[in-house]
C-alpha cells in the first residue's frame, strides 16, 4: 500500500470505512538517483521472502528464506520465483540488485511506492510496476507490487494486507494448469492476471453501494447521501488512475521486441489486455451512474423543496383573506350617531357569522385549488 515517511497520509471517511487518497512514500528533493531509504524502523521481520524453484518434473519451496540463499537458484536449471513479501529493508534490497544485476533506479521504484504503473525494459530483465486495489478492514486503497523478469527468474515485491498469490502456488505445487511446464514468462502472465483481475471483486463491491445509493437518493435521500457520493467518486477517480496505466504495461508486453514473452505467453497476455479494458469500462460506467445518482439526488431535493414551499405558499394564501378579516373587524371604529360606522359589530350572531363566513371562504379556496391540482 502508499505509504509515506512521517505517516503523512490524507484519508477519506464514510460509514467507517477509510479511502486513502494519497500516501506516496518519497525520497526528499535532491537524493542522489538510485538511492535506496527505507523507514527507520523496518526489520527483518518485517518481510518475508519466499523462495520457488520448479521445473515440469519438481517443485521446491522455502519460506523464510534470506537473499543469499537466492544464490544457489541461479546455477539451477530451474524456473525460480522470488517473492518478497512486506516492506523490505534497504540492506536486503541491495542485495538482492546486486545477486539478480537489477538496476539501480527500478530498486528506488520498488522503494518509493506509489508509482504509476509501467514497464521498462533493461539490459538483461524487465522491470513492471502494478497497482493492486484492495478492502481490508474497511479501508479502500491501492498497493504497489513491484516485478523483476530476468533470465529463468521472477522476483515479485508487494506488501498487500493478503497473499494473494497463494493460488498460483496451489497451482504449481498440485502441477495444475501449464505453469510447471512453461518458462518463466508464463508465471509472470499468472501473476499479472491475479492482479488485473482483483478489479472486478472491488468494481463489484462498488457496484453494490451505487445500488444503494442510487434506491437512497430515490427514496430517502439524507444529509450524508452526498457525502456518500463525493466519496464514491473520489474512489472511483483514484482507481481510473491507479489502474489505466496497466493496460499500457499490457500492451507493451504484447509489442516486446527482445523476446522475452514467448509466443506461447503472448496468446494469454491478450486475455489480461481484455481484463484491462473490461475494467477500465466498468470504471467509466460507474462513473457516469455515480454523476447519474447525483442528478437524481439534487432533483429529488429539489423537488421536496418546491413540494414544501408549494404547501406554505398554499397556508399563506388561504391566511391572506382572513387576516384581512381579522383585521378589518379589530379596528373597533364604533359611534351610534356616525352614518360611517362599522355596522357589523353591533351584530347579535356577528362572531358566529364571521367564523361560518371564513369557513366557507377557506373551503372554498381549497375546492378551487383541488380543482386547479395545486394540492
Amino acid at each position: 500500500m502508499w505509504r509515506g515517511h512521517g505517516d503523512d497520509v490524507n484519508n477519506c471517511h464514510y460509514n467507517g470505512t477509510v479511502m486513502r487518497i494519497f500516501t506516496k512514500r518519497y525520497h526528499p528533493p535532491g537524493t542522489s538517483p538510485g538511492s535506496l531509504t527505507v523507514a527507520e524502523d523496518v526489520g527483518e521481520d518485517a518481510f518475508t521472502i519466499r523462495l520457488i524453484d520448479y521445473t515440469a518434473a519438481g517443485y521446491v519451496e522455502n519460506d523464510d528464506v534470506s537473499a543469499t540463499d537466492c544464490r544457489e537458484s541461479l546455477s539451477r536449471d530451474t524456473q525460480t520465483w522470488v517473492d518478497v513479501r512486506g516492506t523490505v529493508s534497504a540492506d536486503t534490497l541491495t542485495e538482492l540488485g546486486e545477486l539478480f544485476g537489477l538496476h539501480s533506479l527500478a530498486m528506488e521504484d520498488v522503494v518509493s511506492t506509489g508509482q504509476r504503473g509501467k514497464m521498462e525494459a533493461h539490459s538483461d530483465h524487465l522491470f513492471l510496476i502494478m497497482s493492486l486495489p484492495d478492502i481490508t478492514d474497511d479501508e479502500i486503497g491501492i498497493t504497489q507490487v513491484s516485478l523483476f523478469l530476468g533470465k529463468g527468474f521472477l522476483i515479485t515485491f508487494n506488501d498487500a494486507p493478503s497473499d494473494l498469490f497463494e493460488p498460483l502456488r496451489h497451482r504449481l505445487r498440485q502441477a495444475i494448469g501449464r505453469a510447471r511446464t512453461r518458462k518463466v514468462d508464463y508465471l509472470l502472465y499468472a501473476v499479472l492476471d491475479i492482479i488485473i483481475d482483483q478489479g472486478f471483486p472491488m468494481l463489484e463491491d462498488i457496484g453494490e453501494r451505487i445500488e444503494g445509493l442510487e434506491e437512497e437518493a430515490l427514496a430517502r435521500p439524507r444529509p450524508d447521501t452526498l457525502q456518500q457520493i463525493h466519496t464514491l467518486k473520489r474512489e472511483l477517480l483514484l482507481l481510473r488512475r491507479m489502474l489505466w496505466p496497466q493496460r499500457e504495461v499490457v500492451n507493451a508486453l504484447l509489442r516486446d521486441e527482445d523476446d522475452w514473452i514467448t509466443d506461447e505467453t503472448r496468446v494469454f497476455l491478450r486475455d489480461c489486455y481484455d481484463h484491462t479494458i473490461q475494467i477500465m469500462d466498468l470504471i467509466e460506467t460507474c462513473r457516469e451512474m455515480v454523476a447519474g445518482i447525483l442528478d437524481v439526488y439534487l432533483s429529488n431535493i429539489s423537488y421536496r423543496m418546491n413540494d414544501i414551499m408549494r404547501v406554505l405558499t398554499i397556508i399563506a394564501t388561504i391566511f391572506i383573506p382572513l387576516t384581512f378579516l381579522v383585521g378589518l373587524y379589530g379596528m373597533n371604529f364604533s359611534h351610534p350617531e356616525s352614518p360611517w360606522a362599522m355596522p357589523e359589530l353591533h351584530w347579535y350572531y356577528g362572531y358566529p357569522l364571521l367564523w361560518l363566513f371564513m369557513v366557507a371562504l377557506v373551503a372554498a379556496m381549497l375546492w378551487i385549488f383541488r380543482r386547479r391540482k395545486w394540492l
